[in-house]
């Protein structure tokens, strides 16, 4: 029989993630809403729902509407104890996303304005090999200090 002579070491293996892969359609914003609602309680964040549903809802929303993918992946992420960051994956990187101005008539296209005006920052990286990426990871961050 062995035995530890010095008492073992607990350490990090990494940042706190979570990911699910959903359906590339509209209807997967609301399984998208309650994951992140499940995933922000067990993280103690719920204070954060509000803005990381709306977040949620309108990444699912470009990705369905902009893309021809079958399934995306959404990603929740803690890079850092102050940091959370929402993102969804998809395999089309020549759809880029882009902040534009919507008319009062137009019945789309203010998600990125939601997501710009309730976010700490957001944007996009590709996927892939540089020279030939297969997909994009669009992205938005909250700070979770400024919740408590």
């Amino acid at each position: 029989m062995t035995s530890l002579r010095l008492p073992a070491k607990a350490c990090a293996a990494s940042h706190p993630a979570y990911s699910q892969i959903l359906p590339c359609e509209p209807s997967a914003a609301q399984r998208g809403r309650e994951l992140v609602r499940e995933v922000l309680s067990v993280w103690g964040l719920s204070r954060l729902a509000d803005p990381a549903t709306l977040i949620t809802t309108e990444l699912i929303a470009n990705a369905s509407g902009h893309t021809r993918c079958s399934e995306v992946r959404l990603v929740l992420d803690r890079p850092s104890p102050s940091l959370l960051r929402i993102a969804v994956v998809d395999g089309e990187p020549s759809s880029l996303p882009m902040l534009s101005q919507a008319s009062v008539s137009d019945e789309s296209g203010r998600g990125l304005l939601l997501i710009n005006a309730v976010t700490d920052r957001w944007g996009y990286d590709l996927t892939g090999p540089s020279t030939d990426p297969w997909g994009k990871e669009v992205w938005a961050e909250l700070r979770t200090e400024d919740a408590r």
